[in-house]
């Protein structure tokens, strides 16, 4: 077994839609992290992956021409602004208006933002708590001679593949649009569920 997999293991399932380490070693080194993530900038480029094997997943490679980011993400609604004038609570417009994406996507939109000159491949999550979440975003520079004639990521160099992250094409993007699930004899689920379900009886 690769020291990848002995990776992958130490992110137990905790039931609920991330994977938070387990391992009480692990969890307090994240945690000695995070202490210095929140007070820095909120789109920094890693040095290297926190998590080679998430990063592996969405072609990384330690050669030139691709970089990691980091992103924090703050939790919660969109940081709409409370009325001045007198509301109930019911109308003030604070509670349950959130955005059409999710965090992940946001966070790849920021890194792409950030790295104009580069495109996004995918991210992962990387941590959270009560105020932030942070994801690591796998980006890559199309112009770069190494990228061109690199057979493994050197489709990302076509001209229909440019920001692709504002088009809802990354992993995460592809999820939330609801193409990455797949039906029973059929191709795929959405964006045709009833569709689906009809061809299915």
């Amino acid at each position: 077994m690769g020291y990848q997999k002995y990776l992958s293991e130490l992110y137990a399932d905790i039931g609920s839609k991330y994977r938070s380490p387990q391992h009480p070693e692990v969890r307090a080194l994240f945690v000695e992290r995070k202490k210095k993530w929140r007070k820095g900038p909120s789109v920094v480029r890693a040095s290297k992956p926190t998590r080679i094997d998430k990063a592996r997943k969405y072609g990384f490679k330690a050669k030139g021409g691709f970089v990691v980011a980091r992103v924090r993400i703050k939790k919660g609604v969109t940081g709409r602004s409370r009325p001045k004038k007198g509301r109930r609570p019911k109308r003030a417009g604070q509670l349950k208006i959130t955005p059409s994406k999710s965090k992940q996507r946001i966070a790849e939109e920021r890194a792409q933002r950030r790295y104009s000159n580069m495109e996004v491949l995918g991210s992962y999550w990387l941590w959270e708590d009560g105020q932030y979440r942070w994801f690591e975003v796998v980006l890559v520079d199309p112009s770069l001679p190494c990228i061109k004639s690199d057979k493994d990521v050197n489709w990302v160099t076509q001209k229909q593949h440019r920001s692709r992250v504002h088009r809802g094409l990354t992993p995460a993007g592809r999820k939330e649009r609801g193409l990455s699930r797949k039906g029973v004899g059929a191709e795929k689920v959405r964006p045709s569920i009833r569709a689906n379900k009809r061809l299915l009886k």
